[in-house]
């Protein structure tokens, strides 16, 4: 039996030359060097020192050659991607110091400043939305006119044709105050404010009165003793039903969308004759123009919503506040500003619109 053959002719493969290591090796060591931060460092890694890279695949030539030639080329190879990863650490520890004295410059604090660990707040929604709807009318050509919340009983009742049997005199709608002598009344409602304004000036008169109005109901989800109405009133030649109607329309599209349209519905009012409720077309199911208007949750399929009541203004109240209702006609609409609010923005609870949480303000922004 023959011994082992221990002559051999060297596969020459040519990555694992002497040369063609060092040459390797040197230019990732040059790559490491010129690394300027962590992101370049990062990619010299991946270049010199990763499964890709030209001493990995060297390292994968070794089993190529003689069994007695391994070893010289294992122990070149490895050197070389020893000090390959020397040079990567080393220059980590460098760049992470570098990245970390910058950061300590660049984000520094003053912790010795003085600061608020109160949250921001923001305009509350109803004081946005009566400013809008105040910039509707007065783009039309309107004023706006604002009144004392706490009103004179005949401006409040009498003017307006509310007789002293009215029911809305009695404790179970009007906060009066006292001593009762004095007459005074938290207003129930905006129209004192058109009574003064037809006392004050002469018309034509085009007037949107928006503020806080208060009555005697008890607070749930749909009803507060304090909420915001807005009113308006025209006294000029020739007004009629029709420009009611108009007026309206465009404030309900103003609110509400384009398409928008609003329906009389006869009603009574002291102050106004004749007297109408006002619907709107559901801005949800359009008036059944959804495809299945009956589970619409905002008209339980009805395709219109209250919102408000108008007419033609009473000449009672017209003599009664000095304006002759054979020379002059007019009109009068009034709207609950919450109850707007609670359409346009699918609030289920009036009670979330007084509580003060910040939380529910701060989602409507500064406009709305």
């Amino acid at each position: 039996m023959s011994g082992p053959n221990t002559e051999y002719d060297p596969v020459e493969v040519t990555p694992l030359r002497a040369d063609e290591v060092e040459a390797m090796r040197d230019a990732a060591l040059a790559a490491i060097a010129a690394a300027a931060d962590l992101e370049e460092l990062k990619q010299a890694r991946l270049d010199h020192a990763g499964d890709r890279s030209p001493l990995a695949l060297a390292n994968r030539e070794i089993g190529a050659l003689p069994p007695q030639a391994r070893k010289e080329a294992g122990a070149r190879v490895g050197q070389a991607r020893g000090a390959v990863n020397k040079a990567l650490g080393e220059r980590t520890g460098v760049l992470e110091a570098e990245h970390e004295e910058r950061m300590l410059v660049e984000e520094t604090v003053d912790v010795t400043l003085p600061t608020s660990r109160r949250a921001p707040g923001t305009r509350h929604p109803i004081t946005t939305l009566s400013e809008r709807i105040a910039d509707v009318f007065v783009a039309m050509g309107w004023e706006v006119a604002e009144g004392p919340q706490v009103e004179a009983e005949w401006l409040n009742f009498d003017a307006l044709n509310l007789g002293a049997d009215h029911p809305a005199r009695t404790m179970q709608d009007t906060f009066w105050l006292e001593p009762a002598v004095a007459a005074l009344v938290l207003r129930t409602h905006t129209s004192p404010v058109q009574a003064r304004t037809m006392l004050t000036r002469t018309p034509p008169i085009y007037v949107v009165c928006p503020g806080r109005v208060y009555r005697t109901d008890e607070i749930d989800a749909t009803h507060s003793p304090v909420f915001h109405q807005v009113e308006g009133l025209v006294i000029d030649k020739g007004i009629t039903m029709a420009h009611l109607k108009g007026s309206l329309d465009h404030f309900a599209a103003a609110m509400f969308g384009e398409g928008i349209s609003t329906r009389f519905r006869p009603s009574y009012f002291p102050f106004t004759e004749p007297s109408a409720e006002v619907d709107l077309v559901c801005f949800v199911c359009r008036n059944g123009d959804a495809s299945d208007p009956a589970d619409c949750r905002t008209c339980r399929g009805e395709g219109w919503i209250e919102w408000g009541g108008c007419g033609v203004v009473n000449p009672r109240v017209l003599v009664a506040c000095g304006v002759d209702p054979d020379v002059y006609t007019g009109f009068a609409f009034g709207m609950g500003i919450d109850r707007t609010l609670m359409f346009r923005h699918n609030v289920e609870d009036l009670r979330d619109v007084f509580e003060g949480d910040v939380r529910f303000a701060a989602a409507f922004g500064v406009e709305i």
